[in-house]
């Protein structure tokens, strides 16, 4: 697991609620990120686990309460202004260009770090200054191999780490995951989940999470959401004891477990 390396809270949430048509899917959630740390948010099936993942990236806007970043205030920004301040997303759906290959998909995401568009035209020269670096990250997720390989080609799994190689050219201070070992097989979650240890050295991560094993073993800090609301947060120990945790995860079996749908 990541360790703290200081006591610092690096997103927060204040009365975080967001209303669809009258359904309240998100209310009022308190939720505090410490720097350095694994945090999971987890909950059974329609908690409002991705409708809180996508208020904290900007990509839906709260219908009230405020969100700090690096103690600034970013409620009303856009996803690509907190992008810049170091506050990066991946996506449950695996986001890459099929028809590039692995390089120039890393090389893609360096450019675009770096101020530039995605304009695959400029002049071979500038855009092979992006490859050393490219081919560091490539190392970073196990995908050296597989650099000339265009990354529609790739096995699921192998996608899902060429998008948190895009992820990290951003060069994000936090990271949120969405889901990252959704459908993936046994050796492919055991694969991701080394990796999320390997790149959360020296940043913070936030990830969303089905697969339980995953949450217990790189966690620091769970967030349990169920109808919306924070239920419990501690170790994985301590909310798996929680029996309130085990109701909301339909029974009441020593440890939770089980297979929560997206929420």
């Amino acid at each position: 697991m990541a360790t703290t390396q200081d006591g610092d809270t690096i997103l927060e949430t204040e009365g975080l609620t967001k209303e669809f048509r009258g359904f309240v899917a998100v209310s009022d959630v308190a939720l505090r990120v410490k720097r350095g740390t694994i945090h999971g948010l987890i909950g059974p099936n329609g908690a409002g686990k991705t409708t809180c993942f996508n208020l904290l990236t900007k990509f839906l806007p709260p219908t009230r309460g405020t969100i700090r970043y690096e103690g600034r205030d970013i409620t009303g920004m856009k996803p690509a202004e907190v992008a810049r301040l170091g506050l990066v997303r991946s996506f449950q759906i695996s986001a890459v260009f099929p028809h590039l290959t692995v390089l120039e998909n890393v090389r893609v995401a360096l450019q675009r770090a770096r101020g530039g568009s995605f304009d695959f035209w400029r002049s071979d020269s500038l855009l092979k200054s992006f490859d050393a670096r490219a081919m560091e990250l490539l190392e970073d997720v196990g995908l050296t191999a597989y650099a000339r390989h265009n990354a529609g080609e790739l096995p699921y799994g192998r996608k899902r780490a060429l998008e948190i190689a895009t992820t990290l050219a951003l060069d994000p201070r936090m990271m949120l995951l969405d889901e990252p070992t959704a459908g993936m097989t046994h050796e492919d979650v055991g694969r991701i989940m080394a990796l999320v240890q390997r790149v959360a050295k020296g940043r913070t991560v936030l990830l969303v999470e089905h697969n339980l094993t995953v949450v217990s073993g790189l966690c620091d800090t769970i967030t349990v959401l169920t109808r919306g609301r924070v239920l419990a947060e501690g170790t994985y120990m301590e909310v798996s004891r929680n029996p309130e945790v085990k109701a909301a995860y339909l029974g009441t079996d020593p440890g939770i477990s089980g297979g929560e749908g997206h929420g």
